[in-house]
């Protein structure tokens, strides 16, 4: 089944009730086929223009999660947070299933926010030491707050751009090894093409790796 994956949505820019309410038409309209990625972001100049605070960004991230999964579950609710305020009010329609809400990034707040809250990670780097020791990081923070990797998913990034079969195999067998659950190959930087073209250069990589 294809599911339909935001990747990383900079949660913190947005409005929490509106980011609910459209994954939960997009869940409800794709039959629960909905994987809401989300970050923190980077450019403190974006987080200016829109008039958010760039300091408090990974706390605002928290509470925004825990208040959407709240939306999209609940009749009614009253929510008193450190950046929310709800009084007696949800969305409608709501989505059958919980959504999955995957977190992208690698800082140390990151993984912490990973293991407590997430559903999955998606890492931004290679199949390398150094997202081993990320996913110990957050299968450490899974296990301080009461929560196993199982049903833990992994979803890294292949580039079919400047490869070969050989090269895509390897990079999908350092992942797999590290216990990547999902791979998400970028087509589109191997230059234009029609939409046949891309579901071509897809059906190339998988029968590589396979």
């Amino acid at each position: 089944r294809i599911e339909l994956v935001t990747t990383v949505l900079i949660l913190p820019q947005r409005q929490t009730a509106l980011v609910a309410k459209q994954a939960a038409e997009v869940a409800i309209l794709s039959g629960n086929r909905l994987r809401l990625g989300v970050g923190t972001g980077w450019n403190r100049i974006e987080y200016q223009a829109l008039n958010e605070d760039f300091g408090t960004r990974g706390r605002r991230q928290a509470e925004q999660v825990e208040l959407m999964r709240r939306l999209w579950q609940e009749d009614s609710l009253t929510f008193e947070g450190e950046f929310h305020t709800v009084d007696a009010a949800s969305i409608n329609p709501r989505p059958s299933k919980p959504i999955p809400v995957w977190f992208g990034g690698s800082a140390p707040a990151l993984l912490e926010r990973c293991g407590r809250l997430g559903d999955g990670w998606i890492p931004l780097m290679g199949p390398n030491d150094a997202a081993r020791e990320c996913i110990d990081t957050i299968a450490r923070h899974r296990r301080d707050a009461g929560r196993s990797m199982d049903g833990f998913g992994i979803q890294a990034q292949a580039q079919y751009s400047g490869g070969n079969p050989d090269r895509w195999a390897n990079h999908a067998a350092r992942w797999r090894d590290l216990g990547c659950t999902h791979l998400a190959v970028a087509s589109h930087n191997a230059g234009p093409t029609d939409v046949d073209g891309h579901l071509a250069r897809v059906e190339e990589y998988l029968t590589a790796v396979r």
